[in-house]
């Protein structure tokens, strides 16, 4: 299960945009808590402890628990951080409050294990990631912290889907139209596809030296020109 987060938010009884930027100024962050059926919540967040949440990256994908100034605790997710266009500072938070059989979509990340059991790896095929998250609908109290793909046994030209991971209980896909695919196994480059590599890549230096040239030479022929020009009108 994904770890859990303190935050303690201090209620406050007013809004409006003047008591936002006096809330800022005092180092607290403006912060809206809804949901669950209940009225909305207008508190303060600690500026300096949200950011360094937000800085971590799990601000956006991990539950967090919540203290008020009055005592009371639950559970929320973040549903939106606003950040200053120029400083890049938090402005505003939303978060949903979750009931105690609440279900949420979350992007969780994707683990390769048994890279070494992967005969289609051993003889030199190379693993095409195509998703290194995915969505996932689960009870908001058993969010998983990696999805983990086992490439046991997997020969080359192998694909793993979603459905071929084995998810924890009460863990589905919240994409539903399709069967995602994770990854698969390609066969590696022959010999001539390598040299064909290198050759192109050998190749786009001397023509971006040779456009260099070209522009160089443009530039003094038009130099030129311009002083003949100049030179005629005095």
């Amino acid at each position: 299960m994904a770890e859990t987060t303190l935050l303690k938010a201090e209620e406050r009884d007013e809004t409006g945009k003047s008591l936002a930027r006096a809330i800022r100024k005092n180092g607290q962050i403006p912060c809206i808590i809804y949901g669950d059926k209940k009225e909305p919540l207008a508190a303060c967040l600690n500026a300096i402890e949200t950011l360094k949440l937000y800085n971590s990256g799990k601000m956006l994908s991990q539950l967090i628990d919540v203290e008020t100034s009055k005592g009371e605790k639950f559970k929320v997710i973040s549903k939106d951080v606003q950040l200053h266009p120029v400083k890049g500072n938090i402005i505003h938070v939303d978060l949903l409050r979750l009931g105690a059989d609440a279900r949420i979509s979350v992007e969780v990340s994707v683990s390769f294990t048994a890279e070494e059991e992967s005969p289609g790896l051993r003889e030199g095929g190379i693993l095409n990631v195509s998703r290194y998250t995915v969505e996932l609908d689960c009870p908001a109290t058993n969010i998983p912290e990696l999805v983990e793909v086992d490439l046991t046994g997997l020969e080359i030209g192998a694909t793993v889907h979603l459905s071929d991971v084995k998810l924890p209980e009460g863990i589905v896909s919240a994409i539903t139209d399709r069967d995602i695919t994770i990854a698969s196994i390609a066969a590696p480059k022959s010999e001539e596809e390598i040299e064909a590599l290198d050759a192109a890549d050998a190749e786009a230096p001397e023509a971006a030296e040779g456009a260099e040239g070209d522009e160089e030479a443009e530039s003094t022929e038009e130099t030129s020109s311009d002083a003949s020009d100049s030179e005629e009108k005095e």
